[in-house]
């Protein structure tokens, strides 16, 4: 394993509807399962990279890495390319104030130029900053200006959003016909599980709520749901998923996905040998037109595919 990567293996009320769901019924689209993962060569290091996640286009990966230039802890980066046909370049350092000299991570792109991560910033309207203890944040880039100022998303202990005095991972957002969610993980009840938060129509995100058909009393986390809200990604450390299959390692990726977003997912199943190993695989997305799969193992990140069956 390669560093040490325990920051992703481990507002807003200007936010705007930036997801549109795609609709679920007997028309969803079919897939083939994922290809077996290899590694984006283009963007690994010598050092501990993870967190990777698509933008919207395609054309950019982010992700959170401990290599040399980083501000803090760890940084996040964004490598961009020409075409998804194309490797990624050089990742870069986003610079502060995204980065600090903190740990920075689980970044998630949101469209509008908006971008959701996670620091262990201190500062007075942190709920639980320090070594281990993340905060969710939201920043928005300007063409002329650059990055604007980080907006904290509020605590649970005094209402004002999904933050808690203990770690937040992996923000992912979706809109759907119900409204705007907001999933990621926690250890506000001290176990590590799934949570989820609405947004209110103030734009604040009110109190969340467990993802209870996903929670184990095993470590689960990191959620990662797709573009139309039916699909959703994230690592546990269960040793069987649902239709008892082993799992092969410390963490492994598992998948969930429901029939239409009124309803609850079914049980998780372990994505098997083609993706997890008996290594530790963590922070898993879905890229926005459905088909790609990324992850980070021992510090290094990870891609698999899969193509719509006609």
């Amino acid at each position: 394993m390669k560093g040490n990567w325990r920051f992703c293996s481990m507002t807003a009320a200007s936010l705007p509807l930036v997801f549109a769901s795609m609709g679920a019924d007997a028309t969803t689209p079919k897939y083939t399962a994922w290809s077996v993962a290899t590694p984006v060569i283009e963007v690994n290091s010598t050092v501990a990279d993870g967190c990777p996640i698509e933008s919207r286009d395609g054309l950019s990966l982010y992700i959170a890495s401990v290599r040399p230039g980083t501000l803090g802890a760890n940084d996040i980066r964004a490598a961009d390319r020409a075409s998804k046909s194309d490797p990624f370049g050089e990742p870069q350092n986003l610079g502060a104030p995204v980065n600090t000299d903190t740990a920075d991570f689980c970044p998630t792109p949101i469209y509008g130029s908006f971008l959701m991560f996670v620091s262990e910033r201190p500062g007075p309207e942190t709920c639980g900053a320090g070594p281990g203890l993340g905060d969710m944040y939201i920043i928005r880039r300007n063409a002329a200006f650059g990055w604007g100022e980080p907006q904290h998303l509020g605590c649970i202990e005094n209402g004002t959003g999904p933050n808690s005095a203990a770690a937040e991972f992996s923000p992912s957002l979706v809109t759907t016909k119900e409204g705007t969610f907001l999933y990621f993980s926690s250890t506000v009840s001290g176990n590590h599980d799934i949570y989820v938060s609405k947004k209110l129509r103030n734009g604040e995100f009110g109190p969340p709520s467990p993802v209870t058909e996903l929670n184990t009393e095993f470590d689960d986390r990191m959620p990662n749901i797709s573009s139309d809200g039916l699909e959703v990604v994230f690592s546990s450390t269960r040793p069987t998923d649902a239709k008892g299959a082993a799992s092969f390692g410390s963490f492994d990726v598992f998948y969930a996905r429901r029939h239409n977003t009124k309803q609850q997912f079914s049980a998780p199943v372990n994505l098997g040998p083609g993706v997890n190993t008996a290594g530790s695989e963590t922070r898993s997305t879905i890229s926005w037109d459905l088909k790609r799969l990324y992850f980070g193992r021992d510090g290094e990140i990870y891609s698999a595919t899969r193509t719509q069956k006609k």
